[in-house]
């Protein structure tokens, strides 16, 4: 498998993990009465939090299709990018509140994938590149 191919499935492999994370937070009763407040571990859940987030998101869905179509150095440079940007933040969201099991769980996974991501792609060899 190619390099862009790879990235492109890593990063639907972490879309998932997002999603999947959510979806299980949404089962999860404490969190599910705080949502339903309008405040989470502190923080309120507004209409600019939300388009916030939604933006963030929108990074490792973009991340698919950029990963398959960008020629090597945009390619290169943005996944580098995305993936430590998005280490960052998911990381520093462990530390807000006390996460639930499923979340942390979630979290070393989606940190790991992140730090691959940006590993893989910085290793990313022009010469390599020419070969595929």
């Amino acid at each position: 498998m190619d390099k862009k191919t790879t990235l492109s499935t890593l990063w639907i492999f972490l879309t998932l993990n997002f999603i999947f994370c959510d979806v299980f937070t949404l089962m999860h009763a404490d969190d599910l009465k705080q949502l339903l407040t309008g405040k989470v571990g502190g923080m309120e859940i507004t209409e600019s939090f939300l388009l916030t987030f939604a933006v963030l998101m929108e990074i490792p869905m973009a991340m698919i299709l950029i990963s398959r179509i960008t020629k090597y150095k945009t390619n290169r440079i943005l996944n580098i990018i995305a993936g430590i940007l998005l280490t960052m933040i998911q990381g520093w969201s462990l530390f807000v509140g006390k996460p639930t099991l499923h979340y942390a769980f979630f979290s070393i996974i989606e940190v790991s994938t992140t730090i691959f991501i940006a590993g893989y792609a910085w290793a990313w060899d022009y010469k390599e590149y020419l070969g595929n």
